[in-house]
């Protein structure tokens, strides 16, 4: 078989639905590129992009943590937010990176909080510049 098909599924919706040749998730531990015949195996996603195809041609989106599940030929991947790399908006972005890092962080929840929204808004930013 030289397809794969990735499922992305959001509390809202699926959000995509794609037979491809090639998907690149965002592990919290770094990328994990998964191609036809890939052995099962489950993983925690971190906030980055998630890539479908190779090259010029591939799809690429913003997810946001979550899980990602591969067996049989098939990526599921569950998270809270798929969003378009074409559908990014870097100034809001940009203003979303700039509230969060003036945040105080008097506590290490906050710090950890602040710290997490400041990469989630650069991982978009990223993203939408590529």
């Amino acid at each position: 078989m030289s397809e794969i098909t990735c499922v992305v599924v959001t509390p809202e919706e699926t959000a995509l639905e794609q037979t491809t040749s090639f998907v690149v998730v965002p592990l919290a531990d770094g990328e994990k590129g998964v191609g036809p015949g890939h052995s099962p195996m489950i993983g925690r996603l971190g906030h980055g992009e998630l890539r479908l195809g190779r090259g010029a041609d591939a799809s690429r989106y913003y997810v946001d943590g979550g899980f990602v599940q591969i067996a049989d030929n098939v990526v599921t991947v569950l998270t809270a937010r798929a969003i378009p790399a074409t559908k990014i908006d870097v100034d809001v972005a940009r203003e979303s990176m700039r509230t969060a890092a003036s945040r105080p962080a008097d506590t290490d929840e906050l710090r950890d909080h602040r710290d997490k929204m400041v990469s989630q808004a650069r991982a978009q930013i990223r993203i939408a510049q590529k």
